[in-house]
């Protein structure tokens, strides 16, 4: 897990610095903003402590409506929950005290022209996604239909070029070789690149390709929800299911169950071409569709009609 620091945030989203420029090195700890509310009160300990701090226009003309020594006081209660930093939305004044309680506690005061609504979204999608438990893995990722999928197998069996072939068909590289998982939640995982190989794919005998020079920037995307990993393995005869329906799989990353399936190769076989089948396929089937439930019924209807 990454750490993320105050400095990270002041960059990300361009903040004003009005205190605490040699406290930039504090860590974010908590994936959630709040909004001072009973924490203006007296110290509760079921509060939670270590939370980033917003204070909206709310809050802000709370304060300004109280006698200074009360005002501090309120802050005070603020400051006792150590947060990283405090942040001002909405370009308001700062009310009397703020900036002397945060120097003297070494918390960071810093404020932006977003309403509270846009700043509290944008942090807690960045801090959330910036602090999810990850792992990199080898394989290949890609955005097929709007599905994240991933592509996995031995090396050399095809994985890369599997990938170049589906960019030509309009779909969208995520990343190659290195493939890094977020948890965002236990239900969601998230596949992205690694900085280094971001917009690269390397093909044997080809040699490495920057698929956006190539291609244009819809050939690539940052990130994507996995949806599917698919695993690429030698052909062999005999072994492949030929039931109506297969049963799902699954594989388990840092906790997350994503569904899994093999997909042989031979040559002559459009691997390509059967991805773009299974990605459609599952996503029909989590609209409630599927094809051999159809396929038993109109049988059983004809059965009907016979009888």
């Amino acid at each position: 897990m990454k750490i993320l620091t105050v400095m990270d945030l002041v960059n990300r989203f361009s903040l004003e610095v009005l205190s605490g420029h040699n406290q930039f090195h504090r860590v974010v700890k908590k994936t959630k903003v709040r909004r001072p509310g009973l924490e203006f009160m007296d110290k509760f300990d079921f509060i939670a402590t270590e939370h980033i701090q917003i204070l909206g226009k709310n809050e802000i003309n709370y304060l300004h409506t109280l006698q200074i020594e009360e005002c501090k006081l309120r802050i005070g209660n603020i400051i006792q929950y150590d947060p990283p930093c405090i942040i001002i939305t909405s370009n308001q004044a700062e009310p009397p005290g703020l900036i002397q309680y945060c120097v003297e506690n070494d918390i960071p005061l810093l404020r932006t022209p977003d309403s509270t609504s846009a700043v509290s979204a944008k942090l807690d999608a960045f801090v959330v996604k910036a602090m999810a438990p990850e792992i990199s893995i080898h394989g290949v990722c890609v955005n097929v239909s709007g599905m994240g999928i991933l592509l996995r197998g031995k090396s050399g069996v095809g994985k890369s070029e599997t990938a170049h072939t589906l960019i030509g068909r309009g779909h969208r590289l995520v990343a190659d070789d290195i493939v890094v998982l977020k948890k965002l939640s236990p239900q969601t995982l998230l596949g992205s690149h690694n900085e280094k190989n971001k917009e690269f794919l390397a093909l044997r005998s080809i040699g490495l390709l920057n698929v956006v020079r190539l291609y244009g920037r819809t050939a690539f995307q940052e990130e994507t929800r996995i949806a599917l990993d698919i695993e690429l393995t030698k052909w062999e005869s005999n072994t492949l299911n030929n039931e109506l329906e297969l049963e799902t799989k699954f594989i388990d990353y840092m906790g997350v169950q994503i569904p899994h399936m093999q997909i042989q190769l031979q040559p002559g076989r459009d691997v390509a071409g059967l991805i773009e089948a299974a990605a459609n396929n599952w996503y029909l089937k989590q609209q409630g569709y599927s094809a051999a439930e159809e396929f038993v019924k109109r049988l059983e209807e004809d059965f009907e009609e016979e009888g």
